[in-house]
């Protein structure tokens, strides 16, 4: 959930300053070709892409802060220790994810003052590009990738505890989780109806939603990237490049794989869904961190997989009301999708259905 309610975006920054930069920070031997725009995402941040002369590398990404110093608050909401940030958090987390051989970007140069980052280019072509492409075999392929990637992040996480590593002092308690349920009820109820809800259908919602927050605070956290999708991945060529882990914190481990499976951009066939539940739990058994316990933990996942995707269809509908970006709105039907069959599957939820479902047409 994003902190800042500012939908103002810095200007661009100018082209002689990186220039001079990638000859003065990268190598004597790059020069600016030129500057290119890159199409933004739901963050405040912009991104840019220099072409150069005399690479490798032939391209670098630069992202621009929204403001040079401002990169204290993170675009989510948390819960933890942040009182006394000195680094940017992405650089923070970036450090830990390369540290544990996690493919992310190489930063080649922070200028704070300008708040600019120049960083390693992993190409256009998005997980979520390159499955719209795929076959069903190739899709497979990839999602068993992402998952090893995931796996990788996860297992060192437990054997290497990062104490300089921000995403290590915040994490998933009930509060937060209940903060995220309360954003959808704001925003991907009230305001998308134009009304409140019925005081005896809010009481009880949220006496559900409390229950799976409880719940889902409890399993043992791990290293999560709280954004693990198809549009955060980059296929470059063999390799799958991660993005966008500024926000990690210490979660349940069922947190990633429902942003990974249960995509707000692309709908698995449910059959792959389990056979990509099992390959995952396959490989945590391989590295000794499994679940005993499959059943239970396939309950979990889909716990998680109704927070986060309720907590989807919130943060569209409040990016479209406070940022004023409407692109996301079309996805909604989908991540709800996800929330009505996994509403049936579980008879505990049905005071949940019953109560919810009146405000929100796709659950019926």
């Amino acid at each position: 959930m994003s902190s800042a309610n500012s939908v103002t975006r810095p200007v661009p920054p100018n082209h002689p300053l990186i220039a001079r930069t990638i000859e003065t920070r990268l190598s004597p031997r790059l020069a600016l070709r030129e500057v290119i725009p890159l199409a933004g995402d739901a963050s405040n941040r912009r991104y840019f892409r220099a072409t150069l002369t005399g690479g490798p590398p032939h391209s670098v990404i630069v992202m621009q802060l929204a403001e040079p110093e401002g990169f204290k608050q993170s675009e989510e909401a948390v819960s933890g220790t942040a009182d006394q940030i000195a680094e940017l958090p992405f650089i923070n987390i970036r450090a830990h994810l390369a540290k544990v051989k996690v493919p992310v970007p190489t930063l080649y140069y922070y200028d704070q003052s300008a708040g600019l980052l120049y960083l390693e280019d992993f190409g256009d072509m998005t997980l979520a590009d390159a499955v719209g492409r795929a076959d069903q075999a190739q899709v497979k392929s990839y999602y068993r990738q992402a998952i090893d990637v995931l796996v990788q992040m996860q297992t060192h996480a437990i054997r290497l505890e990062d104490h300089t590593c921000l995403a290590f002092h915040r994490g998933f308690d009930a509060p937060l989780l209940m903060w995220e349920f309360d954003h959808f009820l704001e925003y991907g109820v009230e305001a998308r109806n134009g009304r409140p809800l019925a005081e005896v259908d809010a009481t009880a919602i949220r006496r559900v939603f409390e229950n799976i927050s409880d719940q889902l605070a409890k399993q043992p956290r791990i290293f999560t990237h709280r954004d693990y999708h198809s549009r955060n991945l980059m296929v470059d060529g063999t390799r799958l490049g991660v993005i966008d882990f500024q926000d990690a914190l210490m979660g349940p481990a069922t947190y990633d794989l429902a942003s990974l499976v249960r995509d707000a951009y692309i709908q698995l066939d449910e059959a792959l869904v389990d056979e990509l539940v099992e390959y995952y739990l396959d490989q945590i058994a391989d590295q000794n961190a499994g679940w005993t316990d499959r059943t239970v933990f396939r309950r979990v996942f889909d716990l998680t997989s109704i927070q986060r995707n309720l907590k989807a269809a919130g943060r569209f509908v409040y990016i479209d009301r406070v940022k004023g970006n409407p692109k996301f709105l079309a996805d909604i039907p989908r991540v709800l999708s996800y929330v009505k069959r996994n509403l049936q599957k579980y008879q505990e939820l049905e005071p949940l259905r019953k109560h919810l479902t009146p405000y929100v047409p796709e659950l019926q």
